[in-house]
């Protein structure tokens, strides 16, 4: 296949992919206004409806002007030539590969975020501060955008360095030792998530002694699930939005609840929510997880190493001098498809393990408060109980309210 070619296939995956999208999520927005199902008439009140309405249209209003900018983004950085004029300064600067795909990528990561910027803060600051949801400062905002950077550059910058390594010395069969790397790294960051990561954005604290602390702990030991470890984290400094989850395992396993979780529900509730996070881990769906993600990157690393190296997708982005760097960049437009139908498989294993996980709340504590509890999450944070099922097909990981709520109160 020649360089032209290629070029004109790559446009037209990046153009038929945000249309894909944007009929996915016009078809979405036309359930918007459908009749609340009867079993969800009480997550909200006449006007709590009307302001969830209200901010779903304007997300979805949102979301079209944002896209179409990355895509607008994306197509004139191709056309106008913007990978040469990138991978020249690289050059200009270092002849080593590791520095030249280093800050070809930094300039190239860096320029769309400062970019986009103008987005996010339009929707922290406009939306979701117009809907109630905002408690980020400008202090904070920034603050992440500078820890985002930082991290970026150290465990991105590394996982690209070694990659670049294990292709000059390794040539197509880099793969196999990137393979290992990255499978290593995310047992790692799996394990030490909550203990290294979380702290560099938010504060964690031991839940405290009491009420809850208690219910929690007794549950643990009626199913058999050793529990030492139960934090509460400070999600209200940036949204009034809740959650809870689950990470590590063995020693470094802990629950971390959202102090806005501890705020929305009743004891009964949290409890019931812990249930079903117990379950994803009785059920091992974590390390279904985690193994099927290794094997996804190793089949993403092998198909790498078969066209990286290929002159024809530099020479199809405008770049003559063939690299590893540009060579990720291409190939990750073209897999694009086959990303998203592995995501599409992801979602359905994902939405089949919250129902079991559903099921062993139900199973080894209470049906009812679980849904109490999901009824005033979903109303809480102003959730779309309507959404069209192609929509959900592609998109969701967890199933919709409504199949949730028949899932829990089926005979």
């Amino acid at each position: 296949m020649n360089p032209e070619t290629l070029y004109y296939i790559i446009l037209a995956v990046i153009v038929l992919d945000f249309l894909i999208d944007k009929v996915l999520n016009h078809l979405n927005a036309k359930h918007f206004d459908d009749p609340v199902p009867r079993e969800l008439d009480d997550v909200y009140d006449d006007e709590a409806y009307q302001k969830s309405q209200r901010y779903k249209k304007e997300r979805y209003r949102f979301g079209v002007i944002s896209s179409s900018f990355s895509l607008a983004l994306t197509l004139g950085f191709i056309i106008l030539d913007g990978f040469p004029w990138v991978d020249g300064i690289a050059r200009s600067i270092s002849d080593n590969p590791i520095w030249i795909a280093l800050i070809f990528f930094g300039i190239i990561m860096l320029g769309s975020d400062l970019l986009t910027t103008p987005f996010s803060w339009y929707s922290t600051f406009v939306i979701e501060e117009k809907y109630g949801f905002n408690k980020t400062t400008k202090k904070t905002f920034w603050l992440d955008k500078l820890k985002g950077w930082l991290m970026m550059s150290l465990i991105g910058g590394a996982i690209l360095a070694v990659l670049v390594w294990f292709y000059d010395f390794a040539g197509d069969g880099f793969w196999w030792y990137a393979l290992v790397v990255m499978a290593l790294s995310a047992v790692f960051i799996n394990m030490f998530y909550a203990r290294l990561i979380v702290p560099i954005f938010n504060k964690q604290t031991p839940l405290e002694e009491g009420s809850l602390r208690n219910k929690i702990e007794s549950y643990a030991q009626s199913v058999g699930f050793k529990l030492d470890n139960i934090f509460v984290i400070d999600g209200s400094k940036r949204s009034t939005k809740a959650n809870a989850y689950f990470s590590g395992f063995g020693s470094e396993k802990r629950i971390t609840l959202f102090d806005t979780l501890i705020n929305d529900l009743e004891e009964e509730e949290i409890v019931a929510v812990l249930a079903h996070e117990v379950g994803h881990y009785k059920k091992k769906h974590i390390i279904v997880n985690l193994t099927v993600s290794i094997l996804t990157t190793g089949f993403t690393l092998w198909l790498l190493s078969l066209f990286v190296g290929s002159p024809v997708l530099s020479q199809a982005l405008g770049v003559e001098i063939p690299s590893f760097h540009v060579g990720l960049v291409a190939f990750g437009i073209l897999y694009s498809p086959i990303s998203e139908l592995t995501g599409l498989i992801m979602n359905l294993i994902s939405r089949k393990f919250e129902y079991q996980a559903d099921d062993f709340a139900r199973e080894t504590y209470s049906a009812q408060p679980l849904i109490s509890g999901l009824k005033k999450l979903s109303g809480n944070n102003l959730s779309n109980l309507t959404p069209h099922k192609a929509y959900v097909f592609i998109h969701y990981s967890h199933p919709p309210l409504l199949q949730r709520y028949r899932n829990l109160t089926r005979a």
